[in-house]
C-alpha cells in the first residue's frame, strides 16, 4: 500500500500568500481603508470617523510598546461604554497584549485579585471608578501604572490616580504604527473573569480566531446591513460586549456610547442617531417595554434588538414585539464569547398567534454558524438525550468560540472540557425540531418532595402578571419537603399586589405544587449586565427559613 501523501497535500504548502491567522484587529483596518471618512464612534458631542478610530488605536498600540508592553503581557481596563473602551480592543492587542476589561460594580478586593492574578502591567480606568480603584491598589501589593480617562460627558465626582491621562498616552503612539497580527491565531486576545460567585473568580482566556468568528458570527446570525448604527446598552466589559467591538468595525458600523443604561436617554439616542441595533439582559428590554409610551415616541423605523440570558421570560418576548421592536434570542456564557446559540426564526412562525411565536422565540435555539458544536447530554454518560422536549441534560459546547480555557487553573479547564465538550452547567431538553430550551441552571432547579421545579418556569409566569417588574425564585429550605420555592419581585411604579394574589396567580397557570411558597417584595439585586443576582437571593431564603423555623 502506498505510504504518499494525498496529492492535495504535496507541493501545496500554507505560506504568506495563501494564508494569514485570523484576527480582528483586520476589521479596524479594512473600515479606515474603505470607509476612511464613515462615522465609527458617537459619543455626547465627539463624533470620529473610522480612520481617526484606526489612527487612536494604532496610537495605543504604540504607545504601549514603547513601554516594553508586548505579547502575552495583560492591559486591564475599567471603563464605560467609551469610546477609549472601543479603542482598547483593538489598541491592546495590536502590541500582542492581551486586554482584561474588568466589571466596573466590583469591590476593590475583587479588582485587586483580577489584576493580581492577569498580571497587569497597566491599567486604563475612567475617573468615576476611581475610589474603588485607589483601594484596589492598596491591596496589590505592587506598583502599577495608572492611565486616567477624562471622560468629558462625566460630570461626576472622583480624581485622577496616574501621572498620565489617555489623551497624553496616544499623544506619545505613532498613527502610522506597523503593528503585526498575531503569529498564530490561537494566541490570546482577551481575559474575562466569571462573576465569581463561590470563591475567587475564573479568568476565561479568548484567541483571536474565536473573536474574529464571532465578530462575524453576530453579523450573520443576526442579518445586519452594512453600516448598522449600534447602541451600547450591553457593557462593553462583559464578554466583550458579546464580542460587538469586532463586530461593529466588520460592519463599518457607527457605535453610539452610552455611559449608563437610562430609559430616556435610550430612546433619546435611538430617535438622534437613528439606532438599528442594541443588545441587552432581559431586564434592560423589561425597562424599556415598561417606559412611559411617550419616550418612545417618533421611532417608526425597525429596531433590532438581542435578549439574552439563561430564559428571557416569554412577557418580555411579546412586549417588545407589541413595541414593534424585533428581537432575537440569542444564549451563551463567558466562556463562549457571549452568545453562541440563536432561536433562528422559521418563516411558517410568522402565521402563528402571538402566544405561539412568543412561545417558539423563547427557546435558546440552535447553534451559532461559527460554532462546530451544540448537544444536550448526560453530563455523567456523555450521551445524548432524546429529543423529546422532556429529557433533561446539560447544554455541552464545542468548536472555535469556546474559551482556550481558564487561565492558571489547568484543573478547572480540564473539568470543564470532560469528554470533549465544554460543560455550560445550564439544564435543558432537545426539542423535537432540534431546538434547545433551558430548564435551569443546573444549581437553581428546586427540588421538592422528590419533585424537580423549574425556577425559569415560575419566573415566566410571574413575569405575566400585571404588576411585576422583575421576579425571581430559588430554593427555599423546608423541613418537609427538603426545598419549596420562595420567589422575589419587584414591582412596576405604582403597581400594588400582595403575596396571596400573587401565589393563586402561578397556582392557576401550573401545577400547584410548583407555585412559589412565599413571595418577598423589594428591589432585586442584580449585575451591572442586568442579571439578577441568584446566589444573593439564595442567602436571603435560606435567613428568612431560619427565622421562620
Amino acid at each position: 500500500m502506498s505510504t504518499s501523501a494525498s496529492p492535495y497535500e504535496q507541493d501545496l504548502d500554507r505560506n504568506p500568500g495563501n494564508y494569514a491567522p485570523l484576527t480582528p484587529l483586520s476589521f479596524v483596518e479594512r473600515a479606515a481603508y474603505v470607509y476612511p471618512d464613515a462615522p465609527s464612534v458617537v459619543h455626547g458631542k465627539r463624533r470620529d470617523t473610522w480612520k481617526q478610530t484606526y489612527d487612536n488605536c494604532r496610537r495605543l498600540g504604540s504607545a504601549l510598546a514603547r513601554r516594553g508592553i508586548g505579547q502575552g503581557d495583560t492591559v486591564a481596563a475599567i471603563l464605560p461604554n467609551i469610546p477609549a473602551m472601543v479603542e482598547a480592543h483593538f489598541g491592546v492587542p495590536m502590541c500582542g497584549a492581551v486586554l482584561n476589561t474588568l466589571n466596573t460594580r466590583l469591590d476593590a478586593e475583587a479588582i485587586a485579585f483580577m489584576l493580581n492574578h492577569g498580571g497587569a502591567k497597566l491599567l486604563i480606568t475612567d475617573r468615576e471608578f476611581s475610589p474603588v480603584i485607589e483601594a484596589a491598589l492598596a491591596k496589590l501589593g505592587r506598583p502599577l501604572e495608572v492611565i486616567d480617562v477624562d471622560d468629558p460627558e462625566y460630570d461626576g465626582s472622583g480624581r485622577r490616580l496616574g501621572k498620565k491621562t489617555y489623551d497624553e498616552l496616544l499623544a506619545e503612539g505613532d498613527p502610522d504604527y506597523a503593528w503585526q497580527g498575531p503569529a498564530d491565531e490561537w494566541q490570546a486576545i482577551s481575559l474575562n473573569y466569571t462573576s465569581g460567585t463561590t470563591g475567587n473568580p475564573k479568568g476565561v482566556v479568548y484567541h483571536h480566531r474565536g473573536a474574529y468568528l464571532n465578530g462575524v458570527g453576530n453579523i450573520l446570525v443576526w442579518g445586519m446591513p452594512q453600516h448598522s448604527v449600534y447602541l451600547w446598552t450591553l457593557p462593553m466589559f462583559h464578554c466583550n460586549g458579546w464580542c460587538f467591538p469586532w463586530t461593529m468595525a466588520a460592519n463599518a458600523g457607527t457605535s453610539v456610547c452610552l455611559r449608563k443604561v437610562e430609559v430616556e436617554k435610550i430612546f433619546d439616542l435611538m430617535r438622534r442617531h437613528r439606532v438599528t441595533h442594541y443588545c441587552g439582559a432581559p431586564i434592560v428590554h423589561q425597562t424599556l417595554i415598561n417606559a412611559p409610551a411617550e419616550l418612545r415616541q417618533g421611532i417608526d423605523w425597525k429596531v433590532n434588538a438581542m435578549v439574552a440570558g439563561a430564559a428571557p421570560p416569554a412577557a418580555v418576548i411579546e412586549g417588545m414585539e407589541k413595541m414593534g421592536f424585533s428581537i432575537t434570542h440569542v444564549y451563551g456564557l463567558t466562556e463562549t464569547y457571549g452568545p453562541a446559540t440563536v432561536c433562528a426564526k422559521q418563516p411558517e412562525w410568522q402565521s402563528l398567534p402571538l402566544a405561539d411565536q412568543v412561545q417558539k422565540n423563547g427557546r435558546q435555539g440552535v447553534r451559532y454558524i461559527v460554532e462546530e458544536g451544540l448537544a444536550v447530554m448526560d453530563p455523567e454518560t456523555m450521551q445524548t438525550v432524546p429529543a423529546d422536549g422532556e429529557t433533561m441534560g446539560e447544554i455541552m459546547f464545542r468548536g472555535n468560540i469556546t474559551m482556550k480555557g481558564y487561565l492558571k487553573n489547568p484543573k478547572a479547564t480540564q473539568e470543564a472540557f470532560r469528554g470533549g465538550w465544554f460543560h455550560s452547567g445550564d439544564l435543558a431538553v432537545m426539542q423535537p425540531d432540534g431546538y434547545v430550551k433551558i430548564k435551569d441552571r443546573s444549581k437553581d432547579i428546586i427540588i421538592s418532595g422528590g419533585e424537580n421545579i423549574s425556577s425559569l418556569e415560575i419566573e415566566d409566569v410571574l413575569y405575566r402578571h400585571p404588576a411585576v417588574m422583575a421576579a425571581a425564585v430559588v430554593a427555599m429550605p423546608d423541613p418537609k419537603w427538603g426545598e419549596t420555592p420562595c420567589a422575589f419581585v419587584e414591582l412596576k411604579p405604582g403597581a400594588e399586589t400582595n403575596e396571596k394574589e400573587l401565589v393563586e396567580f402561578c397556582r392557576g397557570r401550573m401545577a400547584k405544587f410548583k407555585a412559589p411558597r412565599a413571595v418577598v417584595f423589594g428591589d432585586l439585586p442584580k449585575t451591572s449586565t442586568g442579571k439578577i443576582q441568584k446566589f444573593a437571593l439564595r442567602e436571603k431564603a435560606k435567613s428568612a427559613s431560619a427565622i421562620d423555623s
